[in-house]
């Protein structure tokens, strides 16, 4: 999301009388002067003073359609000088403080909440383990049989890239290989395939010669391995059995070691994600259509500076209340648990920071994520303080000339940022209204 000074912004705000910053707080030009039609009404000033209208100044923080009941609670209570019993306050010499109109870009915008961290954790387990695979979700281990002594394991938080190990059994060496082509068979000479070219590849990164990379595993092949074999402490056999390496799409870091040296390899030896840092949310479903793979959002961190991330994944809609909608018995009963399970549903969202330098030294930590709605270019906008509420419903602005003031009628547009969009007879860029200190 870019501009931000003009205008990333929040969703429409809703107002409550008792909101911090939302309260009317009452201002000696009396809106009671109105005539219900927007028009001012001839008031007899008090002695010694300009005439002046009661009128209710509001800080409009949340949602507009709120702010037409409170300010009619406001007359109610005597606030507007409505009714027949009318009193008259003493004006000041003008509004407390001033801002003008101005044209500018306003983006509406809905915020949630978000976590940073490294995203989903796979498992990598142990050759024959029930499940165990070599990419994707999860991983198999080394030691073709499954069995053997953890002899070195990697701490949680370490990175492991190309060729270096993810763990040692029986001190040899389990080492990394880029791919998406997990081993899942032995591969010798004669065998083709694209977990021959995936394997070549990886050999040719870590410097080996004296092969072709393609799909075929010829005897050149087979003499890379070996050495390669014998710089793991393996011994040199030229073939590469399931589970004497592991693959993965890239580096990877370790989110936690499940075994420890001594333990017997079985199970879940560790589990890992990836090496940037991610942003994840779960985008109530309502909302989905704000997350477009590549649009920009505004994360928010802890310390209250604001980084640039870009959606890279939006996953399937999920709902927490899904089973138990899906069990309810038929009648209302069923069809209460599907309206809950629709109610509290998400989607899976995935982001990541332009520039990750500027999230610091974040590993993990909760972030709020703001996704851009609708953009209004070039519009006229105040702050929403400036904004006052009729009695008879709509709202007003006090428009400052020279030593004068008076209330004009406003439209509304869209909210974003602190400010509003407003149109009306006599509202024009530079146009000077009253606002609270």
């Amino acid at each position: 999301m870019t501009g931000r000074e003009e205008g990333t912004v929040e969703t429409a705000p809703e107002i409550a009388a008792d909101a911090p910053g939302g309260e009317l707080e009452p201002r000696a030009a009396a809106l009671a002067s109105f005539d219900g039609n927007g028009g001012a009404v001839d008031q007899p000033p008090p002695e010694g003073s300009r005439p002046r209208r009661r009128g209710m100044r509001i800080a409009l923080i949340v949602a507009c359609a709120v702010v037409v009941a409170v300010a009619a609670a406001g007359a109610a209570s005597g606030v507007f000088g409505g009714g027949d019993d009318k009193t008259e306050a003493t004006a000041p010499s003008g509004p407390p403080a001033t801002a003008k109109v101005k044209r500018t870009t306003l983006t509406s915008s809905q915020t949630v909440d978000g976590q940073l961290g490294y995203g989903d954790t796979a498992a990598v387990q142990a050759p024959g383990s029930s499940g165990s695979a070599q990419s994707g979700g999860s991983a198999q281990g080394g030691g073709g049989s499954g069995s053997g002594i953890v002899t070195w394991m990697p701490s949680d938080g370490d990175t492991i890239t190309r060729g270096k190990p993810v763990y040692k059994v029986n001190q040899q060496s389990v080492p990394l290989l880029y791919g998406s082509v997990p081993l899942y068979r032995t591969l010798k000479p004669g065998t083709t395939g694209s977990d021959v070219k995936m394997l070549e590849k990886n050999l040719r990164a870590l410097g080996y010669r004296g092969f072709t990379v393609d799909d075929t595993y010829d005897y050149g092949t087979a003499a890379a391995v070996e050495k390669w074999q014998d710089k793991l402490g393996r011994s040199g056999t030229g073939e590469v059995r399931v589970g004497d390496a592991l693959v993965g799409s890239g580096a990877r870091r370790v989110a936690k070691a499940e075994l420890a040296v001594g333990d017997t390899l079985a199970g879940d030896v560790l589990t890992w994600t990836g090496t940037d840092r991610v942003i994840s949310v779960d985008l109530p479903v309502q909302y989905a259509d704000l997350a477009k793979k590549g649009g920009a959002t505004t994360v928010t961190l802890p310390d209250n500076t604001t980084v640039t991330a870009l959606v890279t994944d939006v996953g399937t809609p999920t709902s927490s209340n899904a089973s138990s909608g899906s069990s309810s018995a038929g009648g209302s009963g069923g069809s209460s648990g599907s309206g809950s399970g629709s109610a509290n549903a998400t989607v899976p969202v995935e982001l990541k920071v332009k520039d990750a330098a500027k999230i610091g030294a974040y590993q993990a930590a909760s972030v709020s994520v703001e996704f851009a709605s609708e953009t209004r270019a070039n519009v006229l906008a105040v702050p929403i303080s400036a904004l006052f509420a009729l009695p008879g419903g709509g709202y007003a602005v006090e428009v400052v000339t020279g030593a004068k003031t008076e209330y004009r009628d406003v439209k509304l547009g869209t909210f974003g940022n602190g400010m509003v969009e407003i149109s009306g007879t006599g509202i024009t860029a530079g146009t000077v209204v009253g606002v609270p200190k």
